[in-house]
């Protein structure tokens, strides 16, 4: 029901054909190209992005500091001079 039939494709590229005219196509496939392509360095950097928060967050629960989005680390790590004086 749901399944494209090589009928379906030449139907598709006809109407656009008609709608936009042979000369307008390339043009508009390059632009839809180069859409494509910003489209994905942007979610490739956003994911590196979220990586590397990610990687700084459990930085700072490993050394005891306050990680950067505010949130307090899971154990505070106390100065060892700390414990002894106390």
């Amino acid at each position: 029901m749901g399944a494209l039939k090589p009928w379906h494709l030449i139907l598709v590229v006809v109407v656009l054909v008609i709608l936009f005219g042979s000369k307008k196509l390339p043009d508009a496939a390059r632009s839809l190209g180069r859409s494509m392509r910003i489209f994905k360095a942007e979610t490739k950097a956003l994911s590196e992005d979220g990586k590397d928060a990610t990687a700084e967050k459990a930085d700072a629960q490993v050394t005891g500091q306050q990680p950067l989005d505010g949130q307090p680390s899971a154990k505070p790590v106390v100065d060892p001079v700390q414990r002894q004086q106390s």
